[in-house]
């Protein structure tokens, strides 16, 4: 324990402070050193100062170690350094209590820690040193209550001006935060809650003094805060069970096993100092105190002989710790677990079951197996006094053999562990010793029959030939001719006792450069051998070559030729950049240019650059400019140059032997500059991104896309338009149009005709043609005179022709179905009623003479009335029909269709099978005739 009182500091302080470790062994013999060169300790514990030192005003500490020499143990006690006050300024203390710190734990009596004064003599401020303030000690585990007062701080000043107080540092406005407070106005400093030490041991806060407005008044002080150790952690055990081991029939005082205890309360103190005592041992056989344990170190050892495995195989002993240096009445315990085990000691050799053994292994194969040797021992199975080792006493020199022991039998594995070779021996006899893991025990002797001898016999396979360099290596320069010699790369057969051929080919030869002999494996060049080629790495070029022997079976080895290619000047040097830039005027900039050489050294540079004399306009307008061996400078001869592309032609000539030269063409782009040097037109162009022209052109694009998407969205509305029309005019060939004529004959005649449209009104004219009405072509049969146009019929005299008038030209005929207009009743085919159907696709039709001489031309069909029969599908024969066709005219007969399955006929039928799907309107509009029957009603589908 360290014991040291606050010491003075002076200008040129010089002190000494004793130390002493107090133990059981008191300190004779112990031996004192310091971490800290500036501090020594003399043998009696006397710790002194080497030289002159000026102490900072904060806490210096360092760490002074003592050794015992007896026992080789060592402790360590830290020692801190305060710079106290000086005795003419310290504050008075009553006689013999000298103050080594504030103690939190007696009741608050408003402590006060004034701040420290800096005047020297003549009341000038000093910055030198600080006083000290002794540390502050806190109890752990108080109970309060809290906020609970430590000190007071107060500056000297608080009575001229207002003073706020403030602590900073790791529990104050550093986590943990707010440990400690202070009230800022009477700076009473507290704490708030309770201490644990074993969380924390000290604290380090700085206190501040500034006025109203933040301005610092006094220096910060330093603040120490000590957590006082409280007995409140009992000794923990690192393990709750502990396994050791000792060995039967081992003499008293041999060491078992350790077990430690740690408690957390400080270790200097009485309050963590653990020691340990056995408080039972299980079983009590043959005493029941086998064991002791060292109270401090907890070392486990043997006090008593006579242990044995076959009687007590395990002990278990329940140890204590105890804190407060083992006092049972105040000190906390704790306990665990030791279980001792006897090990049994090898009292029993291992003996051979048999004397020799024998075995036989092929040359060449390693990790086999050749003898298994048997071995019996009485110890325990599987431990180390049972477990047998196996090794070698003779019969083999190099090494070849290894003995393995099987962990499961115990047998001894004699196992070939390097190649044997039949040439070299063809038989081996060893002599083997077996012993077992651990020695034997004290006074047991080896047995005769723990050797043993074993006969090898070594089998003839056919072996690979090998070649003695596996890497051989050859120098020569690259570009050597085709067909060179260049080495001989044989193989040897190590079958001496075989007679056998060996003959070579290539493995690899990744450029297809070599060709091997192969009877004497002699090397010669297929190819020229480039050094640049992409095949050498580091100037070496690499080919294995195959040697293969004609045994039963055949076997092959391997060899690798490494070629190392010396650099010839074969390659001219090539000219870099390929293209460069330079501003119209040469004051501006110049062209960095150097040069590439796939050769090495001496064959590359320094390079020659040279213009060349022709053209003349290259010498004219550029100059080079040598920089140093590798590199050198185009630039403009002339004060000016136009703006665009140049080929300057640069010779490069390195320094190869003979040197290569080579001509090399530098694209310069000239261009206007700006103040930088930088061409003013690449950064337009840069900027400008698109040009005029191609914004114009996309415009023009977009445009023509919308129109064309407009017309098109023009023309399907058209085509749906002309689509819906169609539907409403234009039918397919066997529709037909829905306006009804209802003839009555007891109307009288024509006159009483009229016309009934489901669309229209009653008198309301209805067109026969509405396609081409406006189209006009004259023909043989019309006249050229103008003529009027053709009315659409209204009554039934409008049916007749009245004379020539305008029709469709008959080179288009209408090929639709235009209107059906029909009159008279069904049955009744001898009663000529004039009507007429705009149908054109019925050409079995025909037309008279006087109306027209060809169907494609016929201006308005007369059609006859359909029989009623050809309505069921049944043709018959009927009588010539005549109706008249014009007024001048007489009627003319029209001849009857041949066939009942003309358009015409399955127009008719499919409107008389449907007619009853005529809407209500419709069917009013039509009468009966006569004989009550209703006429066919035609309408369009």
């Amino acid at each position: 324990m360290l014991l040291l009182s606050r010491l003075s500091v002076a200008e040129h302080p010089s002190w000494q402070a004793s130390i002493s470790f107090s133990s059981c062994l008191g300190t004779k013999g112990t031996q004192y050193e310091t971490n800290s060169v500036d501090f020594k300790v003399r043998a009696d514990g006397t710790v002194f100062a080497t030289r002159e030192l000026r102490i900072p005003s904060e806490q210096v500490a360092f760490t002074v170690t003592a050794w015992d020499g007896q026992t080789a143990k060592r402790w360590d006690a830290v020692v801190r350094l305060l710079v106290a006050q000086p005795s003419s300024a310290r504050p008075a203390h009553k006689k013999g209590k000298p103050s080594a710190g504030l103690d939190a734990s007696q009741p608050p009596n408003d402590t006060l820690l004034p701040w420290p004064q800096h005047q020297n003599a003549n009341g000038l401020r000093r910055q030198k040193r600080d006083w000290v303030i002794p540390p502050i000690n806190v109890p752990e585990n108080s109970r309060g209550p809290f906020p609970q007062q430590l000190v007071r701080i107060r500056s000297d000043k608080d009575n001229d001006i207002p003073i706020r107080y403030s602590i900073t540092g790791v529990g104050a406005d550093q986590p943990p935060m707010e440990v400690f407070s202070i009230d800022s106005m009477s700076g009473r400093m507290y704490v708030t809650r309770p201490m644990d030490r074993e969380e924390r041991a000290s604290y380090h806060l700085r206190a501040h003094a500034v006025d109203m407005n933040g301005n610092k008044v006094e220096n910060p002080i330093d603040l120490y805060i000590y957590v006082i150790d409280m007995n409140d952690n009992r000794p923990e055990f690192v393990n709750q069970v502990y396994n050791g081991s000792v060995d039967e029939g081992s003499k008293p005082g041999t060491y078992v096993m350790t077990v430690t205890a740690n408690d957390a309360d400080d270790s200097t103190t009485a309050n963590g100092m653990v020691r340990y005592r056995i408080v039972t041992q299980t079983p009590q056989s043959p005493s029941q105190n086998m064991f002791t344990i060292n109270s401090e170190t907890g070392d486990i050892v043997t006090v008593a002989a006579g242990l044995d495995r076959e009687k007590v195989q395990q002990y278990t002993v329940i140890v204590q710790a105890t804190d407060m240096e083992g006092n049972l009445n105040y000190g906390l315990s704790n306990t665990a677990t030791a279980i001792i085990s006897v090990t049994d000691v090898n009292d029993n050799p291992p003996e051979f079951t048999t004397s020799t053994y024998a075995g036989e292994v092929p040359e060449n194969q390693v990790e086999v197996v050749v003898a298994n040797l048997t071995v019996m021992d009485r110890d325990q199975p599987h431990s180390p006094n049972w477990n047998a080792f196996y090794r070698i006493i003779s019969g083999d020199p190099s090494g070849h053999f290894s003995i393995r022991t099987d962990p499961v039998t115990n047998e001894g594995m004699v196992t070939v562990v390097k190649a044997v070779d039949y040439e070299l021996n063809r038989a081996f006899m060893l002599t083997v010793m077996v012993s077992n893991q651990a020695p034997l025990a004290s006074g047991i002797q080896m047995s005769f029959q723990s050797t043993a001898g074993v006969t090898i016999s070594v089998v003839d396979i056919n072996e690979a030939p090998y070649f003695p360099s596996n890497h051989k290596l050859i120098r020569l320069e690259e570009g050597v001719p085709t067909g060179t010699v260049l080495t001989t790369f044989s193989a040897v057969d190590p079958d001496r006792f075989m007679q056998q051929a060996v003959r070579y080919s290539k493995l690899s030869d990744p450029a297809n450069w070599l060709h091997i002999n192969a009877t004497n494996g002699q090397i010669t060049t297929a190819a020229v051998l480039d050094r640049e080629s992409l095949y050498i790495k580091n100037n070496v070029y690499e080919a294995t070559f195959l040697a293969a022997d004609n045994g039963i079976p055949p076997a092959s080895g391997t060899g690798t030729l490494q070629i190392y290619l010396i650099d010839i000047n074969d390659n001219a040097p090539e000219l870099l950049p390929k293209e460069a830039q330079i501003c119209e005027k040469p004051s501006l900039n110049a062209i960095n240019i150097t040069a590439a050489d796939a050769d090495v050294d001496p064959n590359i540079g320094p390079y020659v650059f040279e213009l060349p004399f022709a053209p003349a306009a290259v010498r004219k307008n550029w100059t080079i400019t040598r920089l140093n061996g590798d590199y050198a400078q185009l630039s403009l001869r002339i004060l000016y140059l136009e703006a665009g592309m140049y080929d300057v032609p640069i010779i490069v000539t390195d320094s190869g032997n003979p040197p290569l030269s080579n001509t090399s063409v530098i694209k310069v782009k000239v261009c206007p500059c700006d103040e930088n040097g930088d061409c003013t037109t690449v950064g337009a162009v840069a900027a400008a991104g698109l040009g005029t022209s191609a914004i114009v052109a996309i415009l023009i694009c977009v445009v023509i896309l919308l129109t064309m998407v407009l017309l098109f969205v023009v023309w399907m509305k058209r085509r749906e338009k002309e689509r819906h029309t169609k539907q409403l005019l234009i039918d397919p060939e066997d529709d037909v149009r829905d306006n009804i004529l209802k003839y009555d004959e007891e109307g009288g005649g024509e006159e009483d005709q009229r016309q009934l449209s489901p669309q229209t009104p009653p008198k309301s004219p209805l067109p026969l043609v509405r396609k081409n009405t406006a189209s006009q072509e004259a023909t043989a049969r019309t006249s050229q005179h103008p003529r009027k146009p053709c009315h659409e019929p209204s009554a039934p005299r409008d049916w007749i022709p009245e004379g020539p008038c305008q029709r469709p030209s008959p080179r288009e005929p209408d090929t639709s179905v235009r209107a059906v207009r029909t009159a008279g009743r069904a049955g009744n085919p001898h009663k000529p009623q004039p009507f007429c159907i705009g149908v054109s696709d019925a050409p079995e039709l025909a037309c008279t003479a006087k109306t027209c001489s060809k169907w494609p031309g016929c201006p308005d069909i007369a059609v006859p009335w359909v029989p009623q029969m050809c309505l069921d599908g049944t043709h018959l024969k009927q009588q010539p029909i005549s109706f008249p066709l014009d007024p001048a005219q007489p009627r003319a007969a029209a001849q009857t269709p041949k066939s009942c399955n003309s358009p015409l006929h399955r127009q008719v039928r499919r409107i008389h099978q449907t007619r009853e799907s005529v809407p209500q309107d419709v069917k009013g509009a039509v009468s009966p005739g006569p004989t009550g029957e209703t006429p066919p009603r035609l309408f369009s589908g």
